[in-house]
């Protein structure tokens, strides 16, 4: 979704050429693909990191565009509102200290970022969702005027026929209807990639599904939107409902949602995720590109259909597959989300080489049950984990699976030869995190009672981000924070 066009408005001609592009473009692909040796060599990492800008009152700020003027940052973009932006981090090579390189640029660059804020009143938020977010911050004058952004919310709100409804509950119920795009603005993400050889792309790919969950339940960091308390991480309930174009006419069966954990195990090739979704979703932008890269248009619709875990093919110079993590909230700290970062690629790695003997147990269905349950009730859910030997089904508490699985972790850390003492330090992290039980997401419900009770109120929402920004910017991960 990041390639700019240049109009918002699309006829019958537009996306009859945009469809025969698709078509033309997945076979381009296969071919690419079952090259010998295609996206072979030493595993990369990369990641995105999406920011709040928020105001003195510690609400947020829209000043994306200022920002990035004053910047001039080649790795900073802007993001679908204007309180929002992005960091897409350098990529680096799996072996050595990456987590660290990372995260010391992360740092770099944010720390510019709050040098400039402060210039307009400002500061720099790094949470899954802001708390002190309202409904009047989602009107349409916060959306970023690009032709990208406006195509989007005309595609989503025409294929819907209607306002988009949100309906969550948690500690709190939330039930709201909105026209606006601005309401998927609201999350902010940590996104993290990891090249893979095609041949064995399946095996990794069915591994993320997997242990995503895991990572998902130590890492909840979003607990709050519009002063409700919802779930551990409400981006996962909020982004899937926000943008939800399935038209009500189809009671009778239920069209694929755009935001989706999958829709079943990969059998052999990445192939089958891009042909999935030129398949089974209609084009949202069918803009032609008539100079643009190579597989521009596959690039554009592939980006309009946000798996929890996505396939990227990158047809530039050194082209390749990866997959992108999608499912981790932004925050609380540059430590913790590198932390997040290593338990995901180590368990993937590591799960790789397993997940052809586990996959009988664990049919795709329960996977997804584990994400959400994940998801809304982070380190204190149940899962359907998959045994070696095992005779029946049984819900096993999430902590006893990942406190189990950091040497797994570890192991397939190591497998990328990641240097010994980084491996330890961010394990140790997590580690701190399951003993203590305090995750971004349980540190901000605990403040929250800890003011005297809340009931919704704004000032209370207000004194603890306050409170959480001035932890966050002292970098200690937040298993240690009081």
């Amino acid at each position: 979704m990041g390639r700019e066009i240049h109009k918002d408005t699309f006829t019958r001609d537009d996306q009859q050429r945009f469809c025969q592009r698709l078509n033309e473009q997945l076979q381009a692909l296969e071919a690419r693909l079952a090259q010998p040796g295609f996206s072979s060599g030493p595993a990369t990492l990369g990641a995105e990191v999406e920011l709040y800008i928020v105001d003195d009152t510690y609400c947020p700020a829209a000043l994306n565009e200022s920002l990035l003027t004053d910047m001039s940052h080649p790795l900073l973009t802007e993001e679908l509102n204007r309180f929002n932006l992005e960091v897409n981090l350098s990529p680096v090579a799996a072996a050595g200290a990456p987590f660290q390189a990372m995260g010391n640029e992360l740092n770099q660059i944010v720390g510019k970022l709050r040098e400039h804020a402060s210039s307009h009143g400002a500061d720099i938020a790094t949470t899954g969702i802001l708390p002190t977010l309202d409904r009047t911050h989602l009107e349409p004058t916060f959306m970023t005027d690009r032709p990208r952004y406006r195509a989007l919310a005309n595609g989503l709100t025409g294929a819907k026929g209607g306002a988009f409804s949100v309906d969550i509950n948690g500690i709190d119920s939330l039930k709201m209807l909105s026209d606006e795009l601005t309401l998927e603005g609201a999350n902010t993400s940590f996104q993290v990639h990891l090249k893979v050889p095609a041949e064995r792309f399946a095996d990794f790919y069915n591994a993320a599904q997997l242990i995503t969950p895991l990572a998902m339940a130590v890492a909840g960091n979003s607990p709050t939107f519009l002063g409700k308390r919802l779930w551990q991480e409400t981006r996962i309930a909020l982004f899937k409902q926000s943008i939800d174009d399935r038209h009500p006419a189809t009671k009778n069966w239920r069209q694929p949602a755009r935001v989706c954990f999958g829709h079943g195990w990969v059998r052999k090739s990445a192939l089958e995720l891009f042909a999935e979704n030129v398949a089974l979703y209609a084009p949202l932008i069918p803009y032609v590109f008539d100079e643009g890269p190579p597989f521009a248009e596959l690039s554009l619709h592939h980006g309009t259909v946000w798996s929890w875990n996505r396939a990227v093919f990158d047809a530039g110079k050194d082209a390749h597959l990866r997959i992108e993590f999608r499912a981790l909230p932004s925050g609380p700290t540059v430590t913790d989300m590198m932390a997040n970062a290593a338990l995901l690629i180590g368990l993937t790695t590591t799960y790789a080489d397993k997940i052809q003997g586990l996959l009988p147990a664990i049919p795709f269905n329960y996977a997804e049950y584990n994400f959400y349950r994940a998801a809304k009730d982070g380190l204190t859910a149940h899962i359907l984990w998959p045994q070696s030997g095992q005779h029946g089904v049984r819900e096993t508490p999430v902590k006893e699976v990942l406190s189990n699985a950091l040497s797994d972790a570890a192991a397939g850390l190591r497998m990328l030869d990641v240097a010994s003492d980084e491996i330890a330090s961010l394990m140790s992290i997590i580690e701190d995190r399951l003993a203590t039980g305090q995750t971004g997401a349980a540190w901000q419900l605990h403040q929250l009672q800890k003011f005297g009770g809340y009931g919704g109120e704004s000032a209370t929402l207000r004194r603890m981000l306050i409170r959480y920004m001035e932890n966050s910017q002292q970098g200690l991960p937040v298993s240690q924070w009081r």
